[in-house]
């Protein structure tokens, strides 16, 4: 039994599942989730978990969920407000934020501002605001445990050595389901075909950023905030089995990997349970089954939003929000079959080279003027 208070945001996608099913194997008390849309599964966590109030981002749904719920004591927050507002009812032992988005970003200031430690699975709360979130934190005293695979690993590896003494990140990439493909063979991609990850179960938006290698570019974003190191010492290497699930290099030439099946539960449990190590969760790794692991280099030539987020972590203010900004547009138009997949790359690029004066900008309000206007330009040059 791991008697600790932890609410889930983003409870019904994909890594809330698995922060759940984590929860329910170890006993934990989950006292609040929040949602979207699906009304049908928020309600089924809310009564199998008994939690105390629910968040629904869409105001139709929260009204909804609220009939369902009437036989209960659960309160029903409605809107993207009502999240955070949820959020500041009370102070958790652990946060665990999976939003999907830019939407994430003011329920993690919101969680930071309770004092609640935050395991953070919506890497968009530091690509967009990195600096405001990470200075904050700071000033609250607030733990951040990444989720994500790769900064969980990091985060590990980095336990073998001091700050000063870290050489460069080796941050794994599975390649997405187009490695080795080049630009003429990505201009007839269909939908289903990106959707189609070669090893991780997630949600729609983030499988087209893995096809497009974007989601890697927010993560390299990501990385430097979290572990206070430049971009250029940041190295993206293809690793297709997912096994190592990133590296760090000291300046001895020691590497440090972690090593897992994939699966992202064991990044929940470790973030939701640190500094503690509780039971697996997650199949053992058997090495003898794997046999080979394999390396290469990304392709920033075909995949030129890579580079392009290498680029925005490099010149900061708020050109990584535009770089977001954009792929959100444009990837919910391919997953709507309104552009083509090559679209996705041609459209953001051309979005971001358009507005290089963000990077002038550092005020939180500052930078969702220029998310607004990242949107605003990329569906007109859409036509969307």
């Amino acid at each position: 039994m791991y008697d600790k208070n932890i609410a889930v945001l983003g409870s019904t996608g994909s890594v809330g599942e698995q922060a759940l099913d984590v929860a329910d194997k170890f006993g934990m008390r989950v006292s609040a989730i929040s949602a979207n849309k699906n009304v049908k599964r928020a309600e089924e966590q809310a009564r199998k978990f008994g939690v105390l109030c629910v968040a629904m981002a869409d105001e139709k749904s929260a009204a909804d969920l609220k009939l369902r719920l009437a036989d209960t004591d659960v309160k029903v927050y409605s809107g993207e407000n009502g999240i955070c507002e949820m959020i500041a009812s009370e102070k958790r032992d652990v946060v665990l934020n999976s939003i999907i988005g830019e939407a994430g970003l003011m329920p993690t200031l919101a969680v930071i501002d309770t004092g609640s430690r935050l395991a953070l699975a919506n890497k968009e709360s530091l690509v967009v605001a990195g600096e405001i979130v990470m200075a904050r934190a700071k000033r609250n005293g607030v733990d951040i445990l990444p989720v994500d695979s790769e900064h969980c690993a990091i985060y590990q590896c980095l336990k073998s050595g001091k700050q000063n003494e870290i050489k460069r990140i080796l941050l794994t990439a599975s390649g997405g389901p187009f490695f080795g493909k080049k630009a003429d063979d990505l201009k007839d991609i269909r939908v289903e075909q990106a959707l189609a990850h070669p090893t991780w179960s997630m949600g729609a938006k983030i499988t087209i950023d893995s096809a497009t290698m974007m989601n890697k570019g927010f993560e390299v974003i990501e990385a430097a905030h979290l572990f206070g190191v430049d971009a250029q010492n940041i190295q993206v290497v293809v690793h297709r089995e997912s096994i190592i699930h990133s590296m760090v290099e000291y300046i001895d030439n020691s590497v440090i990997a972690q090593m897992s099946v994939p699966d992202m539960r064991l990044c929940a449990q470790y973030a939701i349970t640190y500094p503690d190590r509780m039971d697996a969760v997650i199949k053992e790794l058997d090495l003898f089954d794997v046999a080979n692991l394999t390396f290469a280099r990304p392709d920033t030539d075909t995949f030129r939003l890579l580079e392009y987020a290498f680029d925005c972590a490099h010149k900061g203010g708020a050109l990584p929000a535009v770089l977001n900004a954009a792929n959100e547009i444009a990837v919910a138009r391919f997953l709507e079959n309104k552009i083509g997949f090559f679209d996705i790359i041609e459209s953001v690029c051309d979005t971001v080279d358009k507005m290089q004066t963000a990077r002038d900008v550092h005020t939180l309000e500052g930078i969702i003027e220029c998310d607004r206007e990242a949107r605003e330009r990329i569906s007109g040059l859409l036509c969307v």
